[in-house]
């Protein structure tokens, strides 16, 4: 576009040139014409712009409207199921790791623990984001926040396991730490594995990455914390 304006400008020099009518030209006169073509110029590009759709395997590629938005994949009643789960499940997690600081002095200990809540608190974000762009709760309904409450998820620490970590000091928590981390990694684990192992649930990318996540990364952790108990 620039090396297109440029050539007018070229031309437009030359024939005032030669006609003598240089004076008669203001130099802001042909500044003011070469925008008003750029930007003419511009606009019939973006007026040309359109939207391809691939085709599947065997049909054409399609030219949709300009206007055309991406549209979020449809959701299984699993993958909201699993996400307002994974987020309950996390809150324990971090809750385990914020009672490090005050009952033990082990190195590895509270340097294992600040990663997992790092982690894991990022991950709460993201999930809470991820639900409500989607138009759904953070929380599961009442009914289905009382099943979970009565009916442990995957891993989660009882009342009195809990109970028995706030109480403990140094090499006895580090002890009950290691044990009930490795527990509840386990759990979420499972959580993964059933949202997979349910049909049409884990189609989102998203959600696949991030669920294909926190499987690796969490299997990597539980070999660390297994190291650390022996």
């Amino acid at each position: 576009m620039q090396s297109f304006a440029f050539g007018v400008w070229r031309k437009l020099r030359s024939l005032a040139s030669d006609l003598e009518l240089r004076n008669a030209i203001p130099a802001a006169g042909v500044v003011v014409f070469l925008f008003s073509l750029t930007i003419h110029a511009q606009q019939t590009e973006k007026g040309q712009s359109v939207v391809v759709q691939p085709g599947a395997p065997g049909q054409q590629t399609q030219r949709l409207p300009s206007n055309t938005r991406a549209k979020l994949p449809p959701l299984s009643a699993k993958d909201i199921e699993f996400m307002q789960g994974m987020i309950m499940h996390h809150a324990q997690a971090v809750e385990m790791t914020a009672m490090i600081d005050s009952r033990t002095a082990n190195k590895n200990v509270r340097l294992l623990g600040e990663r997992i809540r790092q982690s894991q608190s990022d991950e709460m974000t993201f999930m809470k984001r991820w639900l409500e762009v989607r138009g759904e709760p953070v929380s599961p309904p009442m009914d289905m926040a009382d099943h979970h409450h009565d009916k442990l998820m995957p891993g989660m620490l009882t009342a009195k396991q809990m109970d028995a970590l706030k109480k403990s000091k140094n090499s006895e928590f580090d002890r009950l730490f290691l044990a009930g981390m490795i527990q509840h990694h386990k759990g979420a684990l499972v959580m993964v594995e059933d949202l997979f192992n349910t049909a049409g649930a884990g189609q989102d990318a998203e959600l696949f990455n991030f669920a294909s996540d926190v499987d690796s990364g969490q299997r990597a952790e539980i070999r660390s914390m297994e190291t650390l108990l022996a």
